[in-house]
C-alpha cells in the first residue's frame, strides 16, 4: 500500500535551502550566497576570489547525499560546494556563482560526478568563467563498478569514491600546486578508486510517495545514489557475502576497472547510504578487511567508515576501493578543516585486540587456590549446602518470577536469574574455594557476571563484590555471624548506592533490608545464629509479599500502572527471598 513517507520539513521545496541554514549555524568555517532559491552554494567562510592564492576545488551536483557534497568543504578539501535541488544538478548560473566567489589568479578545478546533467552543467559554466578570464580545469569521476564495460557515451556513474578525489584534489590544492598539477592529481586519484553499491530499501524523496519496489526480503546490487534500480535484485544475504560479492565485483580482472594486482596498497571506504546503523556499517567494514587481505592479497593502508555520500534515506551501503601510493597516501592524510572528513583515522593500527586485563586479586593466585578443596572444613560444608539450596530455590521458581515479570516488567526474570544460579551450581562443584568464605562470595559474583545479562546481573554482582570486600577486611578464619550481617547490611548499602533504590521503591531491597534488620537485632540480642538466620529469612518472605502494596519507583516496573502492579508481588524481591529462605533453612538443617 502506498503511503507518503514521513519527514522532519516543512514545505518539500525548502528542504535544501533549510538544510544550508543548518549547516552554516552548525560549522562557523562555513557561509553560503545569498541567493536563494536559485544559487545554492556552499563555501568557505575564510576565502574569497580576492583573497585566494591557491587553486579553488569546486565539487556539488544534486542534493540529498549529505553530507556530500558541502559537508566537505573546508581548508584542505573543498573551497565551494554547488547544491542542486534534491537529485537534480545544479543550475548553470548557481555553478558560475560559487567560481566567481572562490576563485583567485590560481584558477578553480571542478570536480564533477559523471552523470549527464552534472557534466553538462558544469561543463557550460566552466566554458562561461573561461570566457570571462578565469582558469578553470575539470575532472569527471566515473567509479562505478557494478555493470559490466562497455558503457556507451554514459560511462561509469560517480559515486562515494569521489570523496576520496576530493581530498586528493584539496590536500594537493593547500600544498601551493598549480592548477594543472592539482587536475593531474585528482584525475589520476579518480582513475584510482572503484565502488560498488548495495541497498536494503529504495529511498524516499521529501513530499513523495514511499516506494515499495523491493519487496520484502529483498536486497538490490550495484545500485546509484538517486534511486534507481541496480544491476540486480536478489534475496537478502548475511553480510559476508555481501561483502564478497561487492569486493570480487570491484577487482575483478575481467572488467579490470583498477589497475590493482596482488600485493598492491589500498585504503577502503564503507559509505553508508543514509538509514544505515553505524553497527552495520563497523560490521561491513569488519568483514571486508580481512577479506581485502587475505582473499585478494592487498595491504590496506587506511578505512575510512562512516556516511560519507548518501542517497536520503536509503538503508545499504556501498564499498570503495582506492589504489594508493605514498604521494596519494600523503594527501589523504593531510590536515583539513571540512566538518564531515572523518577524523582520527590516520597513521598505522596497532594490534585490533590485545588480552583482557587480569584482576590485581587474581594475579596473585593460584588455580589451587581458587580451586575447589579436596577436603572441606565445617564452615566450607555450611558454604556448599547453602549455596546449593538457594540456587536451587532460584531454579525451582523460575516459571512463577517470569510470569510475575511478564505483568510488571519485561517477563525474563526468572530466565536471567536461572542462567545465574544454574552457573553457580556448576561452578560450586569445581571452582568454589569454600574454606575461603570471602573467596567464595567473590567466585559467586564472577559466576553471575558470566552469565547473567541486565541490571539483575550488575546489581548481584555489586552485591558479592560489596559483601566480599567487607569479608575480606576481617581477619577472622572463620567468619562470625554477626560479621555475616555486617556484609549483608554493606552488600545492601551497595545496591541502594549504585541503584538509586531504597526501602518502600518495589525492588529486591524490600526483601533484604527487613531480613538483615531482624537479623542483627537478633544477633545482637544474643540469639542462636541459626535461629536468627531463619527468623530473619521469614522478614525476608513478608517483605516480598508486601510489595505488592508498594507503587514502583526503580527499574521498568515503575512505568506499570499501580492496578497492575498490584495484583503480583515484585519478582526481584521474590527471588530475593526465596534464595535467602532456602540458605537459612539448609544451614538450620545442617545445625
Amino acid at each position: 500500500m502506498a503511503f507518503q513517507a514521513k519527514k522532519l520539513i516543512n514545505h518539500p521545496q525548502d528542504v535544501v535551502t533549510e538544510f544550508i541554514e543548518g549547516l552554516v549555524e552548525t560549522y562557523p568555517g562555513l557561509q553560503y550566497l545569498d541567493g536563494f532559491p536559485e544559487v545554492k552554494v556552499v563555501l568557505r567562510s575564510d576565502v574569497s576570489s580576492k583573497t585566494n592564492d591557491k587553486v579553488a576545488v569546486i565539487s556539488g551536483g544534486g542534493s540529498g547525499h549529505e553530507p556530500a557534497h558541502a559537508g566537505f568543504v573546508g581548508e584542505g578539501m573543498l573551497t565551494a560546494a554547488i547544491c542542486g535541488d534534491v537529485f537534480a544538478s545544479p543550475p548553470v548560473d548557481a555553478i558560475l556563482a560559487g567560481i566567481r566567489a572562490v576563485t583567485g589568479p590560481m584558477g578553480c578545478l571542478l570536480i564533477v560526478k559523471n552523470y549527464t546533467g552534472d557534466r553538462l552543467n558544469f561543463g557550460l559554466a566552466s566554458e562561461q568563467a573561461k570566457s570571462e578570464g578565469y582558469k578553470v580545469e575539470m575532472v569527471i569521476v566515473g567509479d562505478d563498478c557494478a555493470l559490466p564495460p562497455p558503457r556507451g557515451i554514459a560511462g561509469r556513474r560517480g559515486l562515494a569514491g569521489t570523496i576520496l578525489v576530493h581530498k586528493v584534489a584539496g590536500a594537493a590544492a593547500a600544498s601551493g600546486l598549480s592548477l594543472a598539477d592539482v587536475a593531474a592529481e585528482a584525475k589520476h586519484a579518480s582513475e584510482m578508486v572503484g565502488t560498488m553499491g548495495v541497498a536494503l530499501s529504495v529511498c524516499t524523496l521529501p513530499g513523495q510517495v514511499a516506494s515499495d519496489r523491493l519487496g520484502p526480503g529483498k536486497m538490490e546490487l550495484g545500485l546509484g545514489i538517486h534511486g534507481e534500480p541496480g544491476a540486480a535484485v536478489t534475496d537478502v544475504q548475511p553480510v559476508d557475502s555481501v561483502v564478497s560479492h561487492v569486493l570480487n565485483q570491484i577487482l575483478s580482472p575481467e572488467t579490470n576497472y583498477l589497475p590493482i594486482k596482488r600485493g598492491s596498497r589500498v585504503v577502503l571506504m564503507i559509505n553508508g547510504m543514509g538509514a544505515t546503523p553505524v553497527m552495520e556499517l563497523m560490521i561491513i567494514a569488519g568483514k571486508a578487511v580481512p577479506k581485502v587481505q587475505l582473499e585478494h592479497g592487498l595491504a590496506i593502508d587506511r578505512v575510512y567508515t562512516g556516511s560519507f555520500m548518501t542517497s536520503l534515506d536509503m538503508a545499504g551501503f556501498s564499498v570503495s576501493v582506492m589504489k594508493v601510493d605514498q604521494a596519494i597516501l600523503q594527501r589523504l592524510d593531510a590536515e583539513t578543516k571540512a566538518p564531515q572528513w572523518p577524523v582520527g583515522v590516520n597513521g598505522n593500527h596497532p594490534p585490533a585486540k590485545i588480552p583482557v586485563p587480569v584482576p590485581p586479586s587474581r594475579s596473585v593466585m593460584t588455580d589451587e587456590t581458587l580451586s575447589r578443596p579436596q577436603q572441606l572444613n565445617q564452615q566450607g560444608r555450611i558454604l556448599e549446602a547453602a549455596i546449593e539450596a538457594a540456587a536451587s530455590a532460584i531454579i525451582d521458581l523460575k516459571d512463577n518470577l517470569n510470569d510475575w515479570d511478564s505483568k510488571s516488567g519485561d517477563g525474563d526474570c526468572g530466565s536471567t536469574m536461572c542462567k545465574g544460579a544454574t552457573a553457580i551450581l556448576e561452578d560450586l562443584k569445581k571452582h568454589y574455594p569454600l574454606n575461603d568464605a570471602a573467596e567464595t562470595v567473590n567466585e559467586i559474583g564472577s559466576s553471575i557476571r558470566r552469565v547473567m545479562g541486565g541490571t539483575s546481573g550488575i546489581i548481584y554482582d555489586i552485591f558479592c563484590k560489596a559483601a566480599y570486600s567487607h569479608l575480606k577486611a576481617n581477619s577472622e578464619s572463620v567468619i562470625k555471624p554477626l560479621s555475616w550481617a555486617d556484609a549483608l547490611e554493606s552488600a545492601i548499602a551497595a545496591i541502594s548506592k549504585y541503584g538509586g533504590a531504597s526501602a518502600g521503591y518495589r525492588t529486591m531491597l524490600d526483601a533484604l533490608i527487613p531480613a538483615v534488620s531482624v537479623l542483627k537485632e537478633r544477633l545482637t540480642a544474643g540469639d542462636d545464629p541459626v535461629d536468627c538466620f531463619v527468623l530473619s529469612s521469614e522478614a525476608a518472605s513478608s517483605g516480598a509479599e508486601a510489595t505488592k502494596n508498594m507503587q514502583a519507583q526503580a527499574g521498568r516496573s515503575s512505568y506499570v500502572p499501580g492496578e497492575i502492579l498490584a495484583l503480583v508481588p515484585d519478582p526481584g524481591a521474590m527471588a530475593a527471598a526465596a534464595w535467602y529462605r532456602a540458605a537459612a533453612l539448609a544451614v538450620k538443617d545442617m545445625k
